[in-house]
């Protein structure tokens, strides 16, 4: 449709195709024609770098999204538009502090806005009273009954307190206020997972995908989905992608790994499991994941059969920093030395190169993170 549209040439077209950009989740294309705009003479538009803040947060570039909110508010700190969205980017990284001061700064603002009423709610999801937070986007629908973001976030509350129903109905409704929200159909997906209704889950992923193709979480959930109905080359397709597009939640290469493990493809397992490690380690989060125990166990455990003695001591020695995989560690390294005073030699059917598993495709350089198109499956789903 914008590609037929006759529109007229000059700078008020501009604003109106960057916003459209930003509601089809084109953020490169958004985020250019913004500029742009700044470069024009626009570049204390309060505006323009809300815009710009939404952006961010709509790809997930939560450091960035805040740091320019932090910036508006110091610019115009009377602002009260868009101002949920930056409760919402407080919520993700658990501010509490600076959600109680912007809330109560809102509030003596305006109490009766209804971004106002979702800060607050946001406030009180963080402190885990889900009544009262439902209680405050309620509210804020009262003020106005197509405010979408109130809608999917009341579905959040109710899914808080296993009320499964309202949940369903709260997103419906977002869904009828906007088709495009993704957030809405991600969350009717996460509640029939709920009541282990596995086709109705895989239709509402499928329609979050569609709208965020460039999301590891929506491919990651829909990997659980097929594995769970023992698809499980679709569950590779769709964990696969998730890493190519780079990955959020450092979570598909594992499941990766682990769905080769149950079909008996050690190699691509332990390839998996390495390049997970490496993308652990230059992040910085090791002890946040604890999936990182699972990974050099069954390293250990591979080269060990690979009769690797090198390779499968090192793993075993990190196993040690796991409470979990200790033990299974000390085992695995009085193994080896046993072994070893032996004198085995390494078999000679083992694979050249089982120290580097990684095909080109996969190396650090070259991981593809550009946009792409809605994964194509073959499954037909209801």
């Amino acid at each position: 449709m914008l590609k037929f549209l006759s529109l007229p040439d000059c700078w008020i077209k501009e604003f109106f195709l960057a916003h459209i950009y930003t509601e089809q989740q084109l953020i490169e294309e958004a985020l250019q024609k913004y500029q742009s705009l700044i470069d024009a003479g626009f570049s204390k538009s309060t505006y323009i770098i809300s815009q710009i803040a939404v952006a961010y947060h709509n790809i997930r570039d939560i450091d960035k999204a805040l740091s320019i909110f932090n910036e508006l508010r110091k610019q115009d700190p009377y602002r009260i538009e868009n101002m949920d969205t930056f409760s919402n980017l407080l919520y993700v990284r658990g501010l509490k502090p600076e959600l109680s001061y912007l809330a109560h700064n809102l509030c003596d603002i305006d109490k009766y806005r209804v971004e106002t009423c979702c800060v607050i709610g946001n406030y009180y999801s963080l402190r885990s009273q889900h009544e009262k937070a439902a209680l405050y986007f309620q509210r804020a629908l009262k003020l106005n009954p197509r405010y979408l973001g109130a809608w999917t976030l009341m579905g959040h509350e109710y899914m808080e307190m296993k009320n499964t129903s309202a949940a369903i109905q709260a997103y419906r409704h977002a869904i009828e206020v906007n088709k495009r929200d993704y957030r809405a159909w991600y969350g009717l997906g996460q509640t029939y997972e709920i009541l282990k209704m596995p086709f109705y889950c895989l239709y509402y992923y499928r329609r979050a995908h569609q709208l965020r193709p460039n999301d590891s979480r929506m491919l990651v959930a829909l990997g659980e989905c097929y594995e769970k109905l023992n698809q499980l080359v679709e569950a590779k397709k769709c964990y696969w992608r998730a890493y190519a597009v780079g990955d959020v939640e450092k979570m598909a290469l594992v499941k990766l790994a682990k769905l080769h493990e149950q079909l008996n493809e050690s190699e691509q397992a332990a390839q998996c499991y390495i390049k997970y490690i490496q993308d652990i380690y230059s992040c910085g989060e090791i002890v946040e994941h604890q999936e990182v125990s699972t990974a050099f166990r069954y390293l250990a455990q591979y080269y060990f059969k690979c009769k690797l003695w090198d390779e499968a001591s090192a793993c075993a020695q990190k196993c040690f920093n796991f409470n979990d995989t200790r033990e299974e560690g000390k085992a695995l390294l009085r193994q080896i030395l046993q072994l070893r005073n032996q004198n085995e030699s390494p078999s000679a059917d083992l694979p050249t190169n089982a120290t580097f598993l990684f095909p080109q495709s996969v190396s650090a350089s070259n991981t593809p993170t550009r946009r792409v198109s809605p994964l194509n499956l073959s499954s037909v789903t209801p």
